[in-house]
């Protein structure tokens, strides 16, 4: 099963476990997301919204705040010494899809444990 959503002004069309970049959503890393404008439900009778599908949500897991790679905007008018340069970065929130829910189902997969580094065993005294 499929779903094509709609975020931050741009479609993105998703499946379960699938991690992607969108603009900045408000949530703490490791919690659980709803995003509501679902346009497709896709599968073995695809439901197309108009313009959304009612009840249909997509959660999804908060995995990361960080900013886009810098975009730089020069002007520059020949001759006549004047230039601009301006630039900035995008907010990105990292999310990886953990369901599609239809008919105003709620979430029941809840955010993945965080892993925690292994310590290494202590060395064995080489003096002994």
């Amino acid at each position: 099963m499929f779903a094509v959503i709609k975020t931050g002004g741009r479609q993105y069309r998703v499946v379960p476990e699938d991690v992607l970049e969108v603009g900045k959503i408000e949530g703490e890393v490791g919690s659980i997301v709803q995003l509501g404008e679902v346009l497709v439900l896709g599968g073995d009778t695809p439901v197309l919204g108009v313009p959304t599908v009612a009840g249909a949500t997509v959660a999804a897991e908060v995995l990361d705040h960080k900013r886009g790679p810098k975009v730089i905007s020069f002007k520059k008018r020949r001759r006549k010494n004047s230039k601009r340069k301006r630039g900035y970065r995008d907010e990105i929130t990292v999310l990886r899809i953990t369901e599609i829910l239809a008919d105003g189902k709620s979430p029941t997969v809840g955010p993945r444990p965080k892993r925690v580094k292994a310590e290494p065993a202590p060395a064995a005294d080489a003096a002994e």
